[in-house]
């Protein structure tokens, strides 16, 4: 059996597979909930199978495009579940949801997390963004500004619970006297830190500062403009750029044929036409999908990290495993 990947490695491109957990309404075609879980565990588990560096989760509550009494599997509880059941894969989060948790209690679950998986936590952190989630399940929802400031202070605290004994910290947001996070992550110095977003003047700051990794989505002209402005953000705090993993998380939809993926039309859950869709996403035969993915990586992407838009089918998800990822590694 291979070893865990070392996110770290930033000689080495990464594929993760976001496996199915409800948000988007995907497992809405099964009876049941225990139906639907076993269905999504049943799919992690082949997406270790299949080679994948990591299993990736949502953290929201309730189904987009809007709520629908549907089920959507809670994502920390998820990842212990699925720590379970695999053994070499990474678990990653894209990505947490900053407001919904203290930071305090957020260092104590990620650490919880990256011992009993045996040291196979990404941690995927971001300032949050769905109001009407936030507001249905009693939070408040500040100005962009201040959840940026909030998820800046977040990381340097779960940060320090990680790695100090002790922590102490008196923020514009968060207090805490000597807060304590036993057991320790076990890896070092720490579980990578992968900050989501691509707010140019506000979050692309905190990835400068503070990430192993980040994830901004758009279309390549898009994407390479973001890449450019966190140079800029990294030039200003004196840090290598390239010392960060940049990566995307796109759908993706394959068949074999041109006209299978023309007869299936737009698979957007938010109802974006076939063309803009098709346009900003891993759409097409595997050849095709090979040409996008080269595309990302010559812009310097890193990191590839596809929400499976047939599931809970997994025939993109298989197709993109054996006929794209053995590509670019």
């Amino acid at each position: 059996m291979s070893t865990v990947t070392d996110t770290r490695d930033l000689s080495k491109n990464v594929f993760g597979v976001f496996m199915p957990q409800g948000w988007k309404m995907e497992l809405s075609s099964i009876e049941g909930a225990q139906a639907k879980w076993q269905r999504a565990v049943d799919i992690a588990v082949r997406a270790e199978e299949l080679g994948y560096d990591s299993i990736w989760v949502y953290d929201h509550f309730h189904n987009v495009p809007v709520a629908a009494h549907e089920a959507v599997f809670e994502c920390w509880t998820t990842m212990a579940a699925i720590s379970q059941r695999t053994t070499k894969v990474r678990l990653g989060q894209m990505v947490g949801c900053n407001s919904y948790r203290e930071p305090s209690v957020l260092a104590k679950i990620t650490s919880t997390i990256d011992v009993i998986s045996g040291g196979r936590l990404d941690w995927g952190i971001g300032a949050g963004w769905y109001e009407h989630e936030y507001k249905g399940y009693g939070f408040e929802f500040p100005p962009p500004k201040d959840r940026i400031g909030m998820l800046r202070e977040s990381v340097e605290i779960v940060r320090s619970m990680w790695t100090q004994p002790d922590t102490s910290f008196d923020g514009r947001y968060y207090s805490m006297k000597g807060a304590q996070c036993d057991p320790k992550p076990l890896q070092s110095p720490h579980p990578p830190i992968w900050i989501g977003g691509g707010g140019e003047q506000l979050t692309l700051r905190v990835v400068a500062r503070f990430a192993d990794c980040s994830n901004f989505g758009g279309k390549p002209d898009e994407w390479a403009r973001k890449r450019e402005i966190l140079k800029g953000h990294c030039a200003a705090v004196g840090r290598d750029e390239d010392t960060i993993r940049k990566t995307w998380s796109p759908e993706v939809f394959i068949r074999s044929t041109e006209a299978e993926v023309k007869a299936a039309g737009s698979r957007s859950f938010w109802g974006e036409p076939v063309e803009s869709w098709s346009a900003g996403n891993l759409v097409g035969t595997p050849e095709q999908v090979c040409e996008k993915v080269q595309q990302y990586v010559d812009l310097g992407c890193t990191g590839f990290i596809p929400w499976c838009s047939d599931y809970p089918e997994t025939e993109s998800m298989e197709l993109f495993a054996t006929q794209v990822m053995p590509n670019f590694r």
